[in-house]
Parts: structure tokens; C-alpha cells; sequence
């Protein structure tokens, strides 16, 4: 009986042992588990640790960096002198925020990142005047046969009030590196216009020595010769260089020429338009020929330059500005005219015009243009003024009713005809009057011509 029971006694404490030998082997795992989640904790934790420690020593390495910039901000501040030159050479007052971040500047000229300065221009004559409602680019380069600059800048001061004259800013941009050309540019205009000069409506600026990449090896498109392409593609990046400076001066940037004449009172008549728009625009255009007077929102002039910097190689200036806007609103699934309509929403033409082109030589070497614009209309041939009272004559040959009195009192103008050695025009003033010199004029008296068939002055 016994031994009958033995079997059932063996299996019964099996049994009860078996659950106490899954448990021990279950701690055993559960304590090998604990044992690794403590070593991957521990792994952790010293991640963090070095994390922190990295996050520390970097912090203290922009920090350093942010007291290098802070430094460089201020020594240029001081206004640094170029030796090699007489002429002082301002830094741009790196205090404001750029218009473009730095990384965009440096991907699409990656040149500049072997250069510290290389994207800062040397403000020549400014007084960092900024708040006005218009500023105006005016870019400039060495021409082989004549100069139109100085006759540009009469023509866009003449007869600007005080009040203008403290709303606006117009930037000369010598879009040359050699040092010598463009001291001899700034020392013309600031002798030309003294005043403008002092009070900060005239401003001289020039690129650093290396803003321009190798421009040897372009790649020539649309049958142009290599010194065209080279020559349209260094003025995308003229464009580009003076907008960007220009942005944070104004409300509104127009761009002009160096070969240009405005007609009377454009500001005004720039603003009038401006404000009769009721729908979203980006450009208004005050003449149909090229980059020429065309206006700009300053808080659009970034991503218009980014766009022109994409491509700066490949295309003209307008062309760009065309595809720009053709990227913004055309849709590809309409045809052009639908395209057309939806450009001409955002590109707005004034008319007439407001500006001439008279230049005849291009800065293109050997390049002759004789563009005119047709919406420009004929310009005035006098101007009245509010003369004192005189007795006026001549010797020379008066044509029909065209008279000295008439254009004295601005009824008309003056013409006479076959002009000798010794003719004379005369004024003679009733009244003692002190006679001063003018700063934007040459003299104080002059005679106007037809600026629409040629430009020049007879000094009186």
C-alpha cells in the first residue's frame, strides 16, 4: 500500500516545487533585466551629462563669436579712413538688420566666404539718413566716351522743395573696384552739389574690391557675345548690390540710370500714382525702356533680389523681373493672355512718362543706343519763374514772336537765330538785388535747351 502511494507522493511534490522553480527563474530574469535597464540609465545619463557639458561650450563659443561682431561693429563705427586714398570710406552701419540672411548671399556667391567685407559697401558721402518715403538707386560705371552722371543728378534735384528734399535719398552707385575711378566719380559729385552732399540726399556709395566673382568663363546664351554677357551679368549684380543697400532706407525704391532726365515735379506725381492703386501691385513703372524708372515696396526688394541672384548668369535684368512675376501669378494650364492679364495686375504703367533716356554711348563698349521713350512726350522748352523787374535786350536775331521779354516774363520761350562773336543778351534790373551763386548750378544764370533732341546749357 505503501509503495502504491509513493509514485503519487512523488508527483505531488514536483508539483509543488515546479511553481517555486518558475519564480526563482522568473526573479533571475527579472533581476538580469533590472541590471540592464540600470546600465542603459547609467548610459543615458552620461549622454545628458555630455550634452550639457557640449551645450555649455558652445554657448560659450557664440558668445565669444557675439563679442568679435560686437567689436568689428564698433571699430567701424569709428569710421575707419582708406590711406591709399584722400577720401574718407564710411562702413554701413552694421547695427541694422540685413535684408537677406547672409547664407542666401553666400550660396548663390559662395566667392564671398573667403572675404570678411566683401558684402558691406564703402559708403563714400552719406549721413546714414533713413524713414524717408523714396529712395532712389542711381547706379554708375566708367564710360569710354562721356559722362552723363552730373547732368543726371541736375536733372532729378532741379526744383525739389526743402520738404522733397527731406523725404528722399538718392544713392550713386559707382559700380567700379578701382579706387582711383571712383574717388574721381565722388569728389565730382560732392563739388557739384555741396549741400545735398551735408545734408544727406546725396549719398556716394562703392562695392568692396572682391563683391564681383570670376566673370571670365560665363557661359554665353542667347547669341550674345562673351563681352555682352559678361557685362549684363555684372549689372544683374550692380541691381542687386544697390537694392539691398537701399532697402531699409525707405518706403518705396525707384530705379533710374545715370543717363536719364525726369520731368518737373515727378516725386509728386511718383506718390499720386502710387496712391491711387487700390489692388496689391509690385512694380509701377514710370518709363517703358528697361530697368528705368521703375518702383518698388522697399519690404519686397529681399526676395526680388534672391530671384535675380538665382539667375543672375542667365539672363537680363528685365527679362528676370518678367519671369518673376510670370512665376508668381501665371498659371501653366492657361495661355499666355490669361498670363499677361495676371502680370499686368502686379506690373502698372504710368503714363506719360516720367523719365527720358538721352545717353548715346552705353557702358557696353563700343555699344551705341539711341533708345528714347515714346510716353515721354516733348519736354517744355522754358519754365517760368518769378523774375525781378528788368529791361532786357539783345543783339541777336530774334525768330518770329519767340522774344527775350516773353521767356523773361514765362510766356514762352526764347529762340534767336545765327549767333556772332560779340552778340549779347542783357538784363538790366530796376532794383539793387544780391546776386548768389546756386550750389546745384554751375552758374547762377543759365539758358535751357530742348532736353529732348540734346543736352546742354549757355551760360549767360
Amino acid at each position: 500500500m505503501r509503495l502504491r502511494h509513493g509514485p503519487l507522493l512523488t508527483a505531488l511534490c514536483l508539483g509543488a516545487a515546479f511553481p517555486l522553480l518558475w519564480y526563482a527563474a522568473w526573479q533571475r530574469r527579472q533581476g538580469n533585466d533590472l541590471g540592464m535597464y540600470q546600465s542603459q540609465f547609467l548610459e543615458l545619463r552620461q549622454r545628458l551629462l555630455y550634452a550639457e557639458k557640449e551645450s555649455k561650450r558652445r554657448s560659450h563659443e557664440l558668445s565669444s563669436a557675439l563679442r568679435e561682431i560686437k567689436r568689428v561693429v564698433a571699430k567701424r563705427m569709428n569710421l575707419t579712413t582708406n590711406h591709399t586714398d584722400g577720401v574718407n570710406w564710411k562702413v554701413l552701419n552694421l547695427t541694422r538688420k540685413l535684408p537677406m540672411h547672409l547664407t542666401n548671399i553666400y550660396y548663390y556667391l559662395p566667392h564671398l566666404q573667403e572675404y570678411e567685407d566683401a558684402i558691406f559697401p564703402n559708403v563714400i558721402f552719406g549721413q546714414q539718413r533713413t524713414g524717408v518715403s523714396l529712395v532712389m538707386g542711381v547706379p554708375t560705371v566708367k564710360r569710354e566716351k562721356q559722362r552723363y552722371l552730373i547732368n543726371t543728378l541736375h536733372s532729378l534735384l532741379y526744383e525739389l522743395s526743402e520738404e522733397q528734399k527731406n523725404d528722399c535719398i538718392i544713392i550713386v552707385f559707382v559700380a567700379e573696384v578701382n579706387a582711383e575711378y571712383v574717388n574721381s566719380v565722388a569728389e565730382s559729385v560732392k563739388t557739384s552739389f555741396p549741400r545735398e552732399i551735408q545734408s544727406g540726399v546725396l549719398e556716394v556709395i562703392s562695392p568692396p574690391a572682391f563683391y564681383y566673382p570670376d566673370l571670365s568663363n560665363l557661359k554665353k546664351t542667347f547669341g550674345d557675345s562673351e563681352d555682352r554677357v559678361r557685362w549684363r551679368t555684372k549689372q544683374n549684380l550692380d541691381y542687386s548690390f544697390l537694392m539691398l543697400y537701399a532697402q531699409p532706407k525707405g518706403t518705396f525704391y525707384l530705379q533710374l540710370e545715370d543717363d536719364i532726365i525726369a520731368k518737373a515735379d515727378y516725386i509728386q506725381s511718383i506718390k499720386n500714382f502710387a496712391a491711387e492703386q487700390s489692388q496689391e501691385w509690385m512694380m509701377l513703372e514710370f518709363s517703358q525702356l528697361g530697368f528705368i524708372g521703375k518702383l518698388f515696396k522697399s519690404e519686397d526688394l529681399p526676395f526680388i533680389v534672391e530671384f535675380f541672384l538665382m539667375f543672375y548668369k542667365d539672363k537680363p535684368i528685365d527679362w528676370l523681373i518678367d519671369h518673376l512675376l510670370w512665376v508668381k501669378v501665371c498659371n501653366p494650364e492657361k495661355d499666355a493672355k490669361h498670363c499677361e492679364n495676371e502680370k499686368a495686375k502686379l506690373r502698372i504703367r504710368a503714363k506719360p512718362s516720367l523719365f527720358q533716356h538721352v545717353g548715346i554711348y552705353s557702358s557696353l563698349a563700343g555699344k551705341i543706343q539711341n533708345l528714347k521713350d515714346k510716353d515721354f512726350g516733348r519736354n517744355v522748352l522754358h519754365k517760368a519763374h518769378n523774375n525781378p523787374p528788368a529791361k532786357v535786350d539783345t543783339s541777336l536775331r530774334i525768330y518770329q514772336q519767340y522774344t527775350l521779354e516773353k521767356v523773361y516774363e514765362g510766356k514762352d520761350c526764347f529762340w534767336a537765330s545765327a549767333p556772332v562773336a560779340g552778340d549779347y543778351i542783357r538784363f538790366t534790373f530796376l532794383n539793387p538785388l544780391k546776386v548768389e551763386k546756386k550750389s546745384s548750378e554751375k552758374n547762377w544764370l543759365t539758358m535751357e535747351v530742348n532736353l529732348t533732341t540734346r543736352q546742354g546749357k549757355m551760360d549767360i
